[in-house]
């Protein structure tokens, strides 16, 4: 292809077009050659990721006799989120293999003494990148969601029809505030049922059956249609106060979040950056509204204590000052615990990750071409090298980023932005050192 750029080059000259205006042909050779190895790139950290995430939660749905179609929907309404992280490590590892191969093979060098500039490929990648970078974030915004959706109805579907998906035989089931201890199952049939859970009410309960029937109940979630049934229920503050009955059956409602963990509720991660911000917008509110309450509470409390301080010992408030002070510290304790609101900051964190792994992509272009240009021998090997060595230190990166931002209360922002500024940073550095030299 090195004699094809030449000769591109002397029919140019020979045409009178200027040889340091951008060529449409290099152009479209160069995103060819980007698009290629994108394609061998994200099947290799597609099967990754598919293999880590998907593979070993078919093998425990097959474990348990899901009908192979089944698992197979599941795994494919699972591909969005796949699709959605190949994408951006995939464009890393694919430009630095072209760049490097253009580069080793002295097809760049024949470019540059032709009178073109780099700006001929870092044009096409910058391309690449876009695209790349809006596949990932329809993948990510879009698809995912709605995946999501789909995963979660087949999921109930199968649970309704596969009850040892979750309720195995003989075990001890814990889902929130209820235990489900199970005899042999067969079908959708449990025998010799047992549940210990707590009302709305914190009333105890030990529920037992001789056998139950699991049952989809459509929006009001699942229900267990019980047979043979003993009750008895227990106040928490007075153990020796209890009631107990018996009934040939009884249908126990079980909430969809409790009995599927998996499904409980859609994380942020499964929405969409638009609803991810009507959630923030949502828990700011409320977040205000505590803050509000929390601020007029220990308001109140300084405002005794400072009197009682005032007062001096001949107050009747004075022997109350220890009590009085011990619950300003309280308050003052709660009120920082609640700014520090974790499930806000775990929704800003995704709320950013939307945007900032989908731009990875494009900002992963500038130090793909600024380190391709630098390869002078094995172009394309020692990419897929570096390639990989630098995802891994961007996963790294992104991960202890949203740790810091969950554990420590840092920035959301910068948490997860970070490594895409480091990338975006280094590459024009980079590129800066090697046009200049």
């Amino acid at each position: 292809m090195r004699f094809s750029i030449e000769k591109l080059l002397f029919w140019k000259e020979r045409e009178g077009e200027s040889p340091r205006a951008m060529s449409l042909t290099i152009y479209r050779y160069i995103m060819t050659e980007a698009f290629f190895s994108f394609f061998i790139s994200f099947l290799f950290f597609f099967f990754i990721f598919f293999v880590n995430q998907l593979l070993l939660m078919a093998q425990d749905i097959l474990t348990k006799h899901v009908p192979f179609n089944q698992v197979a929907l599941l795994v494919l309404f699972s591909l969005p989120g796949v699709i959605a992280m190949s994408a951006p490590f995939a464009s890393l590892v694919g430009t630095l293999m072209t760049v490097g191969r253009l580069s080793s093979d002295n097809e760049i060098l024949v470019m540059l003494s032709s009178g073109l500039s780099y700006r001929n490929v870092f044009i096409p990648a910058i391309t690449v990148g876009v695209v790349i970078s809006l596949f990932s974030f329809i993948a990510n915004d879009i698809l995912l969601p709605a995946g999501t959706l789909q995963f979660a109805r087949l999921y109930r579907r199968i649970l309704v029809s596969t009850p040892a998906l979750e309720l195995e035989a003989n075990s001890v089931k814990k889902f929130k505030d209820t235990v489900i201890v199970t005899g042999n199952v067969t079908g959708n049939a449990i025998d010799n049922m047992l549940i210990l859970d707590r009302t709305s009410d914190g009333e105890r309960r030990v529920i037992m059956a001789n056998n139950a029937e699991l049952k989809d109940a459509g929006k009001s979630g699942l229900s267990l249609d019980l047979n043979k049934v003993f009750v008895q229920s227990s106040k928490e503050i007075a153990r020796e106060d209890y009631d107990y009955a018996s009934a040939g059956s009884l249908r126990y409602w079980v909430p969809q979040e409790d009995l599927i963990q998996a499904m409980s509720t859609i994380s942020p991660r499964e929405m969409s950056s638009v609803d991810v911000f009507k959630e923030i917008r949502i828990k700011t509110a409320d977040l205000g509204v505590r803050l509000n309450e929390r601020h007029n509470k220990v308001s109140v409390l300084a405002l005794a204590l400072e009197e009682t301080l005032r007062a001096g010992p001949s107050a009747e408030s004075w022997n109350r000052r220890t009590s009085q002070f011990t619950a300003f510290q309280r308050e003052v304790q709660a009120l920082q615990s609640l700014r520090n609101d974790r499930s806000l900051s775990l929704y800003w964190l995704e709320f950013y990750k939307k945007f900032s792994i989908p731009f990875g992509a494009f900002s992963f272009i500038f130090l793909a071409v600024s380190l391709g240009l630098m390869a002078k021998r094995s172009g394309q090997t020692v990419g897929f090298i570096f390639g990989l060595i630098i995802s891994v230190f961007y996963w790294v990166l992104l991960v202890g980023g949203q740790t810091m931002g969950i554990r420590f209360n840092t920035s959301p922002f910068w948490s997860i932005w970070m490594p895409n500024i480091l990338a975006l940073s280094a590459g024009l550095v980079l590129a800066i050192i090697k046009i200049v030299k």
